[in-house]
C-alpha cells in the first residue's frame, strides 16, 4: 500500500509518521508538500501532528486553506482513507471534514505523557485490526486537545458509534474523554494522541500499530 505523509510548514511529526509506515510495517510511504494541487497515486493519506504555519490564529486555522487541503478533502469524498494525528486531527476539525473543534487544554498547559486510550468501535477502517475495548498506550503532546461539540453533535457522535477512541484518563478536558472520532462515511477519522509514536519497541510501546495496521488491512481487504 502507499501513504502520502503531508508535510506542512511546521510539522513536525511527518517524518515519525514516514518511518512508522515504512520501517515499521514495510508499506510505501511518501511526502506530500502543502503547496501540491495533488495527493498524488496513494491508497490513504496522513496528516501528522506538529504545529502547521507556527499555531497562528488557532491550531490549523491556516493549514485548511493550504491548496493541498482541496485535495485532501476531494480524495475523501472519493472515499479515500484520511486519518489526522494531533495538529492532524485539528486541522481535519478547522477544514470541516469532521465536526467540533479542539480547544485549549483543561489546565491550559502543554500536555506530553502517555495516556491509555480504550477502542469504542471497530467498525472503521482504523480500528478493524483491533477489539472493542481494547486498552492502546501512546503518547499526547499538545497544548490544544480538549475535544469540544455542542450537545447535538456529541449525542449523534455517540448515537452513529462514530467515537473511536476514548481516553481512560481524560489528559485535556475533553468532552465525553473523546481521543479521537470519525465523519459519517467512517473514512476520515481524528485523534489526539500519536500512534505514529507507538510503532516500535524502542518507543516503549507498540500499541499505536494496531491503528495503522487497520488502514493497511482495510484497504488490502478493499
Amino acid at each position: 500500500m502507499r501513504f502520502g505523509v503531508v508535510v506542512f510548514p511546521g510539522s513536525n511529526c511527518d517524518h515519525d509518521a514516514w518511518y512508522a509506515l515504512s520501517h515499521n510495517l514495510g508499506q510505501q510511504a511518501e511526502f506530500i508538500w502543502h503547496d501540491s494541487s495533488s495527493v498524488g497515486n496513494v491508497d490513504a493519506v496522513i496528516l501528522p501532528g506538529g504545529f502547521s504555519y507556527g499555531d497562528y490564529l488557532r491550531c490549523g486555522a491556516i493549514a485548511k486553506f493550504s491548496p493541498v487541503m482541496a485535495a485532501v478533502k476531494k480524495f475523501a469524498d472519493e472515499g479515500g482513507l484520511v486519518a489526522g494525528f494531533c495538529n492532524g486531527f485539528q486541522i481535519l476539525c478547522e477544514s470541516g471534514l469532521l465536526p467540533g473543534a479542539l480547544l485549549r487544554n483543561r489546565d491550559l498547559k502543554f500536555v506530553c505523557r502517555p495516556v491509555t486510550l480504550r477502542v469504542e468501535t471497530t467498525h472503521t477502517p482504523f480500528t478493524s485490526a483491533a477489539t472493542r475495548g481494547q486498552l492502546l498506550r501512546m503518547p499526547v503532546a499538545h497544548g490544544d486537545g480538549c475535544y469540544f461539540a455542542d450537545e447535538r453533535t456529541l449525542d449523534m457522535l455517540e448515537k452513529e458509534d462514530r467515537v473511536v477512541v476514548r481516553y481512560m484518563d481524560n489528559p485535556n478536558g475533553s468532552l465525553r474523554d473523546i481521543a479521537g472520532i470519525c465523519n459519517e462515511r467512517r473514512n476520515v477519522m481524528g485523534m489526539m494522541p500519536h500512534p505514529e509514536r507507538a510503532a516500535d519497541s524502542l518507543m516503549g510501546s507498540e500499541d499505536g500499530r494496531v491503528i495503522l495496521e487497520s488502514m493497511v488491512r482495510s484497504l488490502v481487504t478493499a
